[in-house]
This record gives C-alpha cells, structure tokens and sequence, in this order.
C-alpha cells in the first residue's frame, strides 16, 4: 500500500467504518487502529485497509500507528477516557510531526459552551476540553461537530420497538425540536475534508440534517416514509430514563450522557439546522423522510 496521503483511522466504527469505504472507493490508502485482530479487524482488512492493534490512550501504540501518516481521523466511542485519548494523540502527533490534517470528531453542543458551563454530561465535558487541548497544540486540526445522529438508537431501535408496538415515537424531549444527522452524510464531510485538508484546516463544521423539527414533525416524516400513521409521545423524562433506559445496561458514563441528551432536546438545546454538510461535499444532509424510507423494513418489522 503506498504511503502517499496514508490516512489514519484512530477509530472504524459507524462514522470510521463510512470513512474508510469512501476513502478507498477514492483510492486513499487508509490504515485502521483496532484494540483486538478479531473478525471486525478483519472485515476492515476486507474493505481495504491496513490494520493495527493499538490503544489511543497508550502514547507508544499512537506514535506506532502513526509511522508515515499524513493525515488522522480522530474519534472514540462515548468514553470517560475521551479526553486522555485526545491528549495523547496530540502530544504524540506534535512531538513526531509530519501530519497535514487532524479530523478530530466532537459534538455540536461544544459550540454552546463555556469553560465554566455545568448543564452538559460529563462526555460533553470531555469534548469540550479536547477541543481545547487539540487548539492549544499547534497541530492542522479541523473540528467536526455532528448534532444527535438519525442512526442513534433513539431514532432507531428504540423507535422502531415503539412504532411496532403503539404506532408511536416515545422519547421525552417535550416540544424541543431537533435537526439529527445521518452517519452517512457526517462520513461523506470527514472523508472530504481528509481527501484534500488544505481548505479546511482552521475550520470547524457543524453538521444537523437540512431542518429543525418538533417531534410531532418528525413523526410525521416516519407516518409518509412507512406510508402508516405515527404519532409523538412525550414521555415524562425520569419515567423514560427509569423505565427504558436504565433497562438497556449502558454503562454508567454512557447513560448519563443519554439521558442529558434527552434533557437538552427537552430544553431546546437541539434546535440548530446548518447547510455545512452540503457546502463541505456539494450534497445537502439526508431528511429523516429518505432516512426512514430506505429503512422501511427495520421499522415495520
């Protein structure tokens, strides 16, 4: 695999794994960092990628995986180390040098915060502070920030067992209106700005679906999508967290940063709609009608 603009995946999971098709249907030479070689590892190798093992929170792995690299694409699951893993990366890239582009992935809410805000979770925090970290080292970073994402379990698994069941959406975000992204589309922005960096480095994107909808509308995009009538129910939010979330077995990080989530949406936090993924690829973000559609029979079931 030539080295030429090597582009390191820090993490292939949803938006990584996207990344890396787009990458190399383009022909980017891209490299993968796994924590174990297992079946996934494979199916990446399968995709075309050069795979290693590697920790983001271990500085010796980060500067292994990052031998004649380019360009990185950095992001975690939802984790209490995010904010050891940024520095990491950081320190790391800095002191070896040689990179063109830092894609750092962090979240919307950032961009209404301060560095005494309170009202985030403790994973909005740790955004928030990597933020800072990467800006402080010196290094080409472009910061993307999705809001709530169309394929989160939310607007997923979750209500798909609720449609089957009541022919409802049942979340507590009251009248908050929301603008979720599809992974795709937040994909097809990270891909772009890795494929060519040089515009965008500085640059921090912003990236919701093309409008902002109550869930009384958004339901209605599910009613046309599944061509069956679909209702919101707001649901009071301890009761959902007590009665549905608590019932999955996130770990605790996890589960508070959810349901803050859900309290932000109920506050209105969510109600951001920018055009950024379409000025960044030349194609506008996915509606949660075509989302649905093309989903129809997870859905119905």
């Amino acid at each position: 695999m030539s080295a030429g603009n090597l582009v390191l995946l820090g993490n292939a999971g949803g938006v990584g794994r996207a990344v890396l098709e787009q990458l190399r249907a383009r022909g980017v030479p891209v490299r993968a960092m796994v924590r174990r070689d297992d079946d996934r590892a494979a199916e990446l190798r399968g995709l075309g990628a050069e795979v290693v093992l590697g920790d983001l929170t271990r500085p010796e792995s980060v500067a292994a995986a990052l031998e004649s690299v380019d360009r990185m694409y950095f992001a975690m699951p939802v984790s209490p180390d995010h904010l050891l893993a940024a520095t990491v990366v950081a320190a790391v890239a800095r002191e070896q040098g040689g990179l063109d582009a830092l894609v750092s992935m962090s979240q919307m809410t950032v961009s209404q915060m301060t560095a005494t805000s309170t009202a985030e979770s403790h994973q909005q925090r740790l955004h928030w502070l990597a933020e800072q970290v990467m800006n402080w080292s010196g290094l080409p970073v472009v910061h993307i920030r999705p809001t709530s994402f169309l394929d989160n379990p939310l607007f997923t698994v979750l209500a798909a067992r609720s449609i089957r069941e009541s022919g409802t959406i049942a979340l507590p975000f009251g009248t908050g209106r929301t603008s979720p992204v599809a992974v795709e589309d937040v994909a097809r922005v990270v891909a772009t700005v890795l494929g060519d960096p040089a515009r965008h480095i500085g640059q921090v994107y912003e990236l919701t679906g093309p409008r902002s909808v109550s869930m009384t509308e958004m339901a209605e995009e599910f009613s046309r999508a599944l061509g069956a009538p679909v209702s919101y129910v707001d649901v009071p939010l301890e009761q959902w967290r007590t009665e549905v979330l608590a019932g999955v077995g996130l770990p605790p990080h996890t589960e508070e940063h959810i349901a803050t989530m859900a309290r932000l949406h109920r506050e209105n936090r969510y109600d951001r709609a920018t055009g950024d993924v379409q000025s960044v690829t030349g194609v506008p973000a996915r509606s949660v009608e075509s989302f649905v559609a093309a989903r129809k029979q997870f859905y119905l079931g």
